[in-house]
């Protein structure tokens, strides 16, 4: 399949497959390129066999896929076969994928050489660490922010689901996962620009249109807010917030690529939102 417009590398976050409706968006999609390439940011669905299932049916689809995992992958529901927890749940996913030919973070990163290119695309698994309290004013500690949060009835699910093993903290493997990748972005040619794509916003400014501002805590770290500039981001995709939307910091783009649960999509006249198209602008590619 071929189009006039050549190929494309195109994102998506948020497809929680566990939902019927959006399971069926999943098998439809399809790439407009032989050549295009599909990062897929997060979120794709809690059990282990949904997610095997939904990144094997795109990566028929599509000849490059590319995923990185978000909060909804490293649960441990009680109702999945797997119950591996923590970092041992997140490795088993990485050699599953990499069984039916899917790029994880554990992978060198790709070259785009496609419109926009050349540019490392770089998928990243980064968490958060409590540290975007904006929301919850006054409290100087995670402790106290998370308290506040809980008297205002906002409390992330990865409080029951979510588990750090081996580590104490979700914060902790937060920072061991920012230090690690850091070293990795820093090894790259400092003449390459990148695609930075991580599940979690890279930089707090998207979280200010949240319904509920406390629920920032469990959106990011302020250890990335300067990494769209650091690392020569070309663009920054993210999803979490399933607020779908592109925004500009210091002049580079974020786009925000969620396709989010039914009741989300299925309030907005335009219907779900498919694949955005990443480095949009670039090289006569519109926006």
């Amino acid at each position: 399949m071929t189009t006039p417009g050549g190929a494309q590398l195109l994102a998506i976050s948020d497809l929680h497959v566990g939902y019927p409706a959006n399971r069926a968006i999943v098998e439809e999609l399809r790439p407009g390129t032989d050549e295009d390439w599909l990062i897929v940011a997060g979120d794709v669905g809690e059990r282990s066999t949904d997610i095997l299932w939904a990144l094997g049916t795109l990566k028929r689809h599509f000849g490059t896929v590319i995923w990185m995992p978000g909060n909804h992958e490293l649960w441990t529901p009680p109702d999945d076969p797997l119950t591996l927890r923590g970092e041992e749940r997140y490795r088993h996913l990485v050699e599953r994928l990499r069984g039916l030919g899917v790029i994880t973070p554990e992978d060198p990163y790709p070259l785009w050489e496609g419109a926009g290119g050349p540019v490392a695309v770089c998928p990243l698994f980064l968490l958060y660490d409590y540290t975007w309290r904006a929301g919850t004013p006054g409290a100087a500690t995670k402790e106290q922010a998370l308290a506040h949060s809980r008297e205002l009835g906002v409390v992330c699910t990865d409080e029951m689901f979510l588990h750090p093993d081996p580590l104490p903290g979700i914060d902790d493997w937060c920072r061991a996962r920012v230090a690690d990748t850091a070293r990795r972005l820093e090894a790259l040619d400092p003449a390459l620009p990148t695609v930075l794509a991580n599940h979690w916003p890279l930089q707090r400014d998207p979280t200010a249109v949240l319904r509920y501002p406390s629920f920032a805590l469990w959106c990011g770290t302020e250890l990335t807010e300067d990494w769209h500039l650091r690392f020569r981001a070309a663009e920054v995709v993210y999803g979490h917030l399933h607020i779908p939307r592109v925004t500009y910091k210091d002049d580079v783009r974020f786009t925000e690529v969620s396709l989010g649960y039914p009741r989300e999509w299925g309030a907005r006249a335009a219907g779900p939102a498919g694949p955005r198209r990443i480095l949009a602008g670039r090289q006569g590619v519109p926006r």
